[in-house]
């Protein structure tokens, strides 16, 4: 997979607004991470719809998930946003030649 392809992955993911609300929350609970009924109750989320956003983060790679027993962890993989913000940035101020057509 590509750079452009993981940010675009990674960005769409985060452009549904409960999705970022769920990671926005992952953040702010660092590496400790959340449990699933955590999360819900901190969202109010129902638990089939936070599954649902929870799928699409994991599958971005921005969400790690640990079963421990009969819990699920959830925990923001920062290297992951690390990458993706990497990306979109490591260009900054290199220039740009801006070519117009039919400019004289």
């Amino acid at each position: 997979m590509t750079d452009l392809t993981f940010t675009a992955r990674a960005l769409a993911a985060l452009g549904h607004e409960a999705r970022l609300k769920v990671f926005r929350l992952l953040v702010r609970s660092g590496d400790e991470g959340l449990i699933i009924g955590d999360i819900a109750d901190h969202t109010g989320m129902p638990l089939s719809t936070l599954a649902h956003h929870l799928r699409a983060l994991v599958s971005a790679g921005l969400v790690t998930q640990e079963r421990r027993g009969r819990e699920t962890l959830n925990r923001p993989d920062f290297a992951t946003v690390n990458a993706a913000l990497s990306f979109l940035t490591a260009e900054c101020c290199q220039g740009v030649a801006i070519v117009r057509k039919g400019a004289a």
